[in-house]
Parts: C-alpha cells; sequence; structure tokens
C-alpha cells in the first residue's frame, strides 16, 4: 500500500477550438503554465514529467514543456503518443513508476495543439498526408468520424439519442461553468479563463444537421466533438508520501486492443478487464468520465456497460459536459477526463473510498481505462 500512487493535484487549461481561442500558442506554451500549477500546488521536487501528445512537433514535448514551467534541469521528460488515449496513458505509466517506488513524485497529462501542429510531407510527394497510419495496409484503418458511424450501425445508435446526448453535454458544461465547477481546476491563459465552446443547443436545430460523414448517416458536426487545443496535468505520489493531501488512488488501469475497424468499442473491454481485475462491479462506481469523441461512441460504450447518461446515470456518467461541449484536444484529453474526475471526487468532498472511472476510445482499436479511489 505504501508505494499506491494517488493523484493529488489535477489542472488543465480552458478547451479552445482549433484555430481560434489558442491559434499561435504551440503545444509547449499550452503545457507549461499546467505543469508550473500543478507543481506548484505540491511544492515537492518533481521527478519527472510524462505528457502525451500526438500531432506535436516532436523533440520531447514533456522535456521542452518542463523546461518551460520552470521545473529545472535536473527534470528530464518522456512524451507519450497513444493517440486520443496518450494522456490517460501517461498517467499510468507514471502510476507504474510510482508503484515501482522508482519515483516519488511525477506530473503526468498531456497536450495538443491542433492549432499550429506541423503539416508532414512523405518523401517525394507533393502534398501533406492529414494523418500517419493508424493500421498497416490489409486491416481496416478508417477515419474517426466514419468509424463512429459503423460503430452507431453496429451497435443500433439512432440519431435521436446522438442528438439529445449532444444537447445534455452542452447544457451540463454550461451548468458546470455557472456554478464554479470548472474554476478550481483550470488554469487561465492570458485572458482566457473559461472553455470556448460550450453553448446552448435545441434538438430541432440539431435534427436539420446533415450527416457530416457518410451520405443519410448519423453522426453530425453537432454530436461529434471539434478539434481542439488544450492541455492538463495531474500530480502522482506514492501513499508513504500523500502526507494528509486528499486525492485519488490509482487502483488500477490498463490498455487494450479491439478491431481497428470500431475504434470506438475500445472502452468496453477496458473498463471491463479494470473492473474484473479489481473484483468491483460497475454498480460500485460513483463516477464515470468518457472521452466524448462522439455521441455514438459515448453511448455504444455506455449501453454495454449497462448504463443510461441519458436516463438513470445522468449524474454517473459526465454530468458537467465532456469533450462535446468543452473540445477534443487529442493528447490532453483523456488527462482531461481525469482531471473532471478529480474535481467531482475530490474537490467536491465525496466520501473516501468513492469509485470513479476514467476511459477513452483510441484511433487504430485501442481502449484506455482506469479506476481511481478517493481517499482523504
Amino acid at each position: 500500500m505504501s508505494d499506491v500512487p494517488v493523484v493529488v493535484a489535477a489542472r488543465r487549461t480552458p478547451i479552445g477550438t482549433a484555430g481560434h481561442a489558442f491559434k499561435e500558442l504551440t503545444v509547449d506554451r499550452l503545457a507549461a503554465p499546467v505543469i508550473a500549477a500543478v507543481a506548484s500546488d505540491l511544492n515537492r521536487p518533481v521527478d519527472d514529467v510524462v505528457l502525451g501528445n500526438c500531432m506535436g512537433p516532436g523533440g520531447n514535448v514533456a522535456r521542452v514543456s518542463a523546461l518551460a514551467a520552470g521545473l529545472g534541469h535536473g527534470v528530464p521528460g518522456v512524451t507519450v503518443d497513444r493517440q486520443c488515449g496518450s494522456g490517460l496513458a501517461a498517467i499510468l505509466l507514471a502510476g507504474q513508476a510510482v508503484r515501482a517506488g522508482e519515483m516519488d513524485l511525477v506530473i503526468a497529462g498531456g497536450a495538443e495543439s491542433a492549432s499550429t501542429a506541423p503539416l508532414r510531407t512523405a518523401r517525394g510527394s507533393e502534398r501533406p498526408y492529414e494523418r500517419a497510419p493508424f493500421a498497416p495496409a490489409g486491416h481496416p484503418d478508417p477515419d474517426m468520424g466514419p468509424a463512429a458511424e459503423a460503430l452507431a450501425a453496429a451497435r443500433g445508435i439512432t440519431r435521436e439519442r446522438q442528438d439529445a446526448y449532444a444537447c445534455r453535454s452542452h447544457a451540463g458544461a454550461l451548468a458546470a461553468r455557472a456554478a464554479g465547477r470548472f474554476t478550481e481546476e483550470i488554469v487561465p491563459i492570458g485572458d482566457r479563463a473559461d472553455d470556448q465552446r460550450p453553448r446552448p443547443l435545441r434538438a430541432a436545430s440539431l435534427a436539420r444537421l446533415p450527416a457530416a460523414f457518410v451520405p443519410d448517416g448519423t453522426v453530425t458536426a453537432g454530436n461529434a466533438s471539434p478539434v481542439s487545443d488544450g492541455a492538463a496535468a495531474v500530480a502522482l505520489v506514492p501513499e508513504r508520501l500523500r502526507a494528509g493531501l486528499p486525492g485519488m488512488r490509482l487502483v488500477a488501469g490498463c490498455v487494450v486492443g479491439c478491431d481497428p475497424g470500431l475504434p470506438g468499442w475500445g472502452p468496453v473491454p477496458a473498463i471491463r478487464r479494470v473492473l474484473a481485475r479489481t473484483g468491483v462491479d460497475v454498480e460500485r462506481v460513483a463516477a464515470v468520465e468518457i472521452v466524448e469523441a462522439f455521441a455514438a461512441q459515448v453511448l455504444a460504450v455506455t449501453d454495454a456497460l449497462g448504463l443510461d447518461p441519458l436516463g438513470a446515470d445522468g449524474e454517473r456518467v459526465c454530468p458537467d459536459g465532456g469533450a462535446l461541449a468543452l473540445g477534443h484536444p487529442w493528447g490532453a484529453t483523456g488527462a482531461v477526463v481525469v482531471t473532471r474526475l478529480f474535481s467531482r471526487l475530490v474537490r467536491a468532498a465525496a466520501p473516501p473510498g468513492t469509485l470513479g472511472v476514467a476511459a477513452a476510445a483510441v484511433g487504430g482499436g485501442l481502449g484506455v481505462a482506469a479506476l481511481f479511489e478517493v481517499c482523504r
């Protein structure tokens, strides 16, 4: 128990839509203020910084960001790429180092600046390519929009439910902002202290939007998350050094593979594996934060897990909105959901032993999940 990793601080930037709020900020300029804020929350020597990032400039974004945050020359930094699961995977890797007794304080999370991400061109080609392959030749490798359409069709997720979930996400985010539930977790960037995107949505307006990816499909710009810029980070220490700080024990985590043709399904086997390994039934989990890349994907996952976010489980699953409303900065978004769990459970004074799950689906057919427990 003495080296069980505990999240004792969690912060994030406001999230901006790509090309707008933070269009001129490079990824390290988004990450550095969050890293510095988390470090100042603890005021202890930092052993390492682990950051998820997908589309940045390379050069070890975590090391550059750690230096920019003023942590000093002795803090190394390592950058993780598990695509949309990168921020959560970075936290799991940091937790493993703490659990092994090799590090006493690791700052982990993710950052993404889609606005300033470099364009890449293959040798001999005249045009940049949009993304690297998620799977090799001979395997399915869909873009995420068509993949969400395929998952919606496979699991019978209707357009009406998707639009209803999107409305719910925006309404939840607006209510949370008005109630101040984002205030303590957000590190202002320049003059911006609020997320750019959440806005009132009406079901009738969403219903008029055309399919975005497949003719006569169900996934639209209204029930899909936007490309975004942002960063989030948490601090992990071993239980023996928690010194009475409230936090969330990282009970277990895992990364799994699934059909690359249906990558949105990944959280299902990931969450099931984490719960099975710990002997926890999903009904015992008080808070669930799933990266809302697409409403179709969230509903497919929650249906499979026996959760009803549009009904009985509305206060358990992303009640303050998620990526649909806030935005989806790829490398950071898995750390954003852990930061949201920290606010929902630790900052909101949930009793010791309360359980929370964070999860993300990943292009190429991966799922990432983690189970946390409140400690005080």
